[in-house]
């Protein structure tokens, strides 16, 4: 499977959601608040910041999920306004994850503001050096997501 697929599974997911919750109105500053929170779940799952913690990280398998969680926003996001990418932004740069993290939710919040085809490809690319910085491959994250969307609509399907 390549990337460009996940826009679609994602199109779909976000159709039964619809369809499921009864969604009529515009829920675009929902699902930019929910990528926030997310970027923010991964962030507490690396601990990067927890300088008064002797605690590691947790479990990779966790670390993953998280980060699928934020990609089913972003791609759901870049949907909502007509946007996508061809290919996942490899972007191999060493970056200290807590400054990224601040970085990225910038990033988030300017694009909610002004969603734009720059804004969504900038915050894209933080995704790309959190990826790198947390030695995830793209098999991972498809992987990973492919697993949580099937998730997502068991959740729908159980009420969630």
């Amino acid at each position: 499977m390549e990337f460009k697929e996940l826009f679609e599974m994602q199109r779909q997911l976000d159709s039964f959601i619809e369809q499921t919750q009864k969604i009529d109105r515009d829920v675009f500053k929902e699902k930019g608040l929910a990528l926030m929170i997310e970027l923010a779940e991964l962030a507490n799952e690396t601990r990067c910041f927890k300088f008064w913690s002797t605690k590691g990280p947790s479990k990779r398998e966790v670390i993953l999920e998280e980060f699928v969680d934020s990609i089913h926003f972003l791609l759901s996001l870049g949907n909502e306004k007509g946007l996508s990418l061809e290919s996942w932004p490899e972007i191999n740069k060493k970056e200290d994850l807590t400054n990224w993290f601040l970085q990225t939710q910038e990033v988030i919040l300017q694009f909610i503001q002004h969603p734009t085809a720059d804004t969504y490809r900038e915050v894209w690319q933080c995704y790309g050096v959190l990826a790198y910085n947390l030695k995830f491959t793209l098999d991972d994250i498809i992987e990973a997501y492919i697993s949580k969307n099937e998730k997502n609509y068991e959740r729908q399907r159980s009420g969630y």
